[in-house]
């Protein structure tokens, strides 16, 4: 499949830096973060193909594809060299790239997601997605919210919470369906140790899915990783907790352009 051009936003001066959102989200999921990055970094935020904005290919998509349409930006934004940050599939989608064009990146952030994952990790995963499949994504949102957020954020900010949700409700269903699939089959920990840029890897003490096993495995496996655990939260750090993950993702980048 052909790449697509993506709806972007670029914000800010100094080097590049792509950040590439998660699973049904949208490119807004970054505003706090770029607010205390762009005076230091060119932010690129864009919608995955399917979501918000971008265009809507016809489903399945491939990590390939999503890779493919991260070098398809770059090469239309012009920059030679670029910092890649991403969240949960975007994590993904980050060292995959980084993997696939070694000479186009300076450092990428892995934010809460996942490598290593054993058979019963595999197993829950699967459990997830054939449970929307067979009932409906909508109806199975509930399980969701315990995940991404802790009960303390859930009760102080439920138009937050309820606005992630639209964006999953606002997603084409084959296309949340499409990327679900992508994060839960994708198993990095063959090719980790390719990626040799400097790397962070960053997650939440309480995430279930991306958990702190999982990504002090990667930070094992890349040969030039920090590792970062945030205490007390879940898997939507971006929302729920950004000027937490500031100054890491921050300092982590600085050191890298010094």
């Amino acid at each position: 499949m052909a790449a697509v051009e993506v709806s972007y936003r670029v914000e800010g001066r100094g080097p590049a830096l792509y950040l590439v959102h998660g699973i049904g989200s949208r490119k807004t999921t970054w505003d706090a973060l770029i607010d205390g990055l762009k005076n230091d970094f060119t932010c690129v935020s864009y919608d995955l193909r399917g979501h918000g904005d971008s265009p809507l290919p016809p489903t399945p998509y491939s990590l390939d594809d999503l890779v493919e349409d991260l070098e398809a930006l770059r090469q239309k934004l012009g920059h030679d060299k670029i910092h890649v940050a991403g969240h949960s599939l975007g994590g993904m989608i980050g060292p995959a790239y980084a993997r696939a064009c070694p000479e186009r990146v300076l450092s990428v952030g892995l934010l809460s997601t996942a490598a290593g994952r054993s058979d019963e990790d595999r197993a829950k995963l699967r459990a997830v997605g054939e449970a929307m499949e067979q009932n409906g994504i909508v109806e199975t949102l509930g399980t969701f919210v315990a995940r991404w957020f802790t009960d303390a954020f859930i009760e102080a900010h439920p138009q937050v919470v309820e606005a992630r949700l639209q964006q999953v409700q606002d997603t084409p269903p084959d296309v949340f369906l499409s990327v679900f699939w992508i994060y839960a089959t994708t198993e990095m920990a063959p090719w980790l140790h390719q990626v040799k840029c400097p790397s962070l890897v960053l997650t939440g003490e309480l995430d279930g899915g991306c958990n702190p096993r999982l990504n002090r495995f990667m930070h094992e496996q890349l040969p030039n990783s920090r590792l970062v655990i945030l205490d007390g939260l879940k898997h939507s750090l971006m929302i729920e907790a950004s000027d937490q993950v500031l100054p890491h993702l921050r300092d982590f980048l600085l050191e890298q352009t010094g």
